[in-house]
């Protein structure tokens, strides 16, 4: 006997629409302060000084080494026990979030500025400029259009990486789906309204970011 679909128990707008929104709030919040803090550290990798750099560096290679759920999991569940100051899910759901978002974003923006060719840097001294005027007046300004694209990449990544927060009782999209799931019995049906909800978003989103790629490409 063949499965039987039943669609009905999907239709459910308002439950939908609150795991749709904590989902967007995450990513969108997430995604602005891990920009902050790569550009941040992006900036301090540039240092001369190994003792700006290493750090950094630690920083950077752990989050990006490391799966993203372990990161979360640690925060919520280790975390007070080393700190003994209990952190809500939200809280731990966001640091694992932002910090993740970060590393990646710094070397983007790492990369974005040591990809400009060295002429531009020499041709810059040369006029007399100094290290900031260089910066802001030439590098960056290049640097920036390169950025752009990688990190659109990376906000794509980070909405979907929200749907990780489910295993800390955070009510995002997933952990909606997961809680309807259980208690319909209806995985096929509510699962697969998960994934096309999901699509519906990040499709434009990576459309966006391929037309981004071949203008900076041009």
């Amino acid at each position: 006997m063949g499965y039987q679909f039943d669609w009905s128990v999907v239709l459910q707008p308002r439950l939908w629409l609150l795991g749709l929104s904590v989902t967007i709030i995450y990513a969108v919040a997430t995604t602005l302060l891990g920009l902050l803090i790569g550009v941040a550290c992006g900036i301090l990798s540039l240092s001369r000084s190994r003792l700006i750099t290493i750090p950094v560096h630690v920083y950077v290679q752990f989050f990006r080494c490391t799966p993203l759920l372990v990161q979360i999991i640690w925060f919520y569940y280790a975390l007070p026990m080393i700190s003994g100051a209990s952190i809500p899910a939200w809280m731990a759901a966001g640091l694992g979030l932002t910090l993740y978002m970060g590393s990646f974003s710094a070397e983007i923006f790492r990369g974005g500025v040591i990809s400009i060719d060295r002429g531009q840097w020499q041709a810059a001294r040369a006029i007399g400029m100094s290290h900031a005027q260089m910066m802001g007046n030439v590098i960056l300004p290049q640097a920036v259009r390169r950025m752009v694209p990688p990190v659109v990449n990376q906000a794509v990544m980070q909405l979907k990486n929200t749907s990780l927060l489910y295993v800390i009782a955070v009510p995002d999209l997933m952990y909606t789906g997961a809680d309807l799931a259980s208690a319909t019995y209806r995985p096929l049906e509510v699962y697969t309204t998960v994934a096309v909800i999901y699509f519906l978003l990040l499709y434009p989103l990576t459309q966006f970011a391929l037309r981004l790629e071949s203008r900076a490409d041009r």
